[in-house]
Protein backbone atom coordinates (compact mmCIF):
# COMPACT_ATOMS: atom_id res chain seq x y z
CA UNK A 1 0.00 0.00 0.00
CA UNK A 2 1.44 3.26 -1.04
CA UNK A 3 1.80 6.37 1.32
CA UNK A 4 0.66 9.80 0.70
CA UNK A 5 4.44 10.97 0.77
CA UNK A 6 4.98 7.83 -2.24
CA UNK A 7 2.22 8.80 -4.16
CA UNK A 8 2.98 13.20 -3.93
CA UNK A 9 6.72 11.80 -4.96
CA UNK A 10 5.34 9.90 -7.97
CA UNK A 11 2.78 12.45 -9.24
CA UNK A 12 5.49 15.07 -8.93
CA UNK A 13 8.02 12.68 -10.93
CA UNK A 14 5.39 11.81 -13.73
CA UNK A 15 4.11 15.13 -14.50
CA UNK A 16 7.46 17.12 -13.81
CA UNK A 17 5.78 19.63 -11.62
CA UNK A 18 6.97 21.09 -8.20
CA UNK A 19 5.00 19.35 -4.84
CA UNK A 20 3.29 22.54 -4.11
CA UNK A 21 2.13 22.73 -7.44
CA UNK A 22 0.90 19.26 -6.92
CA UNK A 23 -0.36 19.58 -3.55
CA UNK A 24 -2.20 22.60 -4.94
CA UNK A 25 -3.83 20.81 -7.56
CA UNK A 26 -4.77 17.73 -5.00
CA UNK A 27 -6.40 20.53 -2.84
CA UNK A 28 -8.69 22.24 -5.81
CA UNK A 29 -9.84 18.50 -7.52
CA UNK A 30 -10.45 17.03 -3.78
CA UNK A 31 -12.80 20.68 -2.89
CA UNK A 32 -13.67 20.69 -6.29
CA UNK A 33 -15.45 17.12 -5.79
CA UNK A 34 -16.71 18.03 -2.02
CA UNK A 35 -18.43 20.62 -3.64
CA UNK A 36 -20.17 18.28 -6.17
CA UNK A 37 -21.28 15.66 -3.57
CA UNK A 38 -22.84 18.94 -0.98
CA UNK A 39 -25.16 20.09 -4.35
CA UNK A 40 -26.32 16.55 -5.30
CA UNK A 41 -26.67 15.52 -1.34
CA UNK A 42 -29.27 18.95 -1.53
CA UNK A 43 -30.73 17.89 -4.49
CA UNK A 44 -31.31 14.31 -3.10
CA UNK A 45 -33.19 15.67 -0.23
CA UNK A 46 -35.55 18.19 -2.08
CA UNK A 47 -33.20 21.13 -0.99
CA UNK A 48 -32.62 21.98 -4.52
CA UNK A 49 -34.57 21.76 -7.68
CA UNK A 50 -33.24 19.92 -10.35
CA UNK A 51 -32.36 22.74 -12.91
CA UNK A 52 -29.82 24.14 -10.05
CA UNK A 53 -28.83 20.70 -10.19
CA UNK A 54 -27.64 20.79 -13.27
CA UNK A 55 -26.41 23.85 -13.82
CA UNK A 56 -24.22 23.51 -10.63
CA UNK A 57 -22.48 20.38 -11.18
CA UNK A 58 -24.04 18.95 -15.11
CA UNK A 59 -26.91 16.85 -16.08
CA UNK A 60 -24.58 13.71 -15.95
CA UNK A 61 -23.94 13.94 -12.46
CA UNK A 62 -27.78 14.55 -11.35
CA UNK A 63 -28.92 11.55 -13.49
CA UNK A 64 -26.53 9.55 -11.64
CA UNK A 65 -27.17 10.90 -8.19
CA UNK A 66 -30.77 10.53 -9.25
CA UNK A 67 -30.04 6.75 -10.32
CA UNK A 68 -28.17 6.13 -7.11
CA UNK A 69 -31.50 7.32 -5.05
CA UNK A 70 -33.69 5.21 -6.50
CA UNK A 71 -31.63 1.99 -7.07
CA UNK A 72 -31.49 2.76 -2.79
CA UNK A 73 -35.23 3.23 -2.08
CA UNK A 74 -35.78 0.02 -4.23
CA UNK A 75 -33.35 -1.47 -2.15
CA UNK A 76 -35.26 0.13 1.05
CA UNK A 77 -38.45 -0.65 0.03
CA UNK A 78 -37.44 -4.55 -0.62
CA UNK A 79 -36.06 -5.04 2.62
CA UNK A 80 -38.76 -3.43 4.85
CA UNK A 81 -40.98 -6.04 2.81
CA UNK A 82 -38.45 -9.11 3.86
CA UNK A 83 -40.15 -11.16 6.69
CA UNK A 84 -39.58 -10.64 9.93
CA UNK A 85 -38.64 -13.51 12.54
Amino acid sequence: MSTTAEYLAELTRDNQRSESDVLAHAIETGLRQLWREKILEQYVRGQMTRDAAIEAVGLDLVETAERQSLAMREDLAWANQAPRS
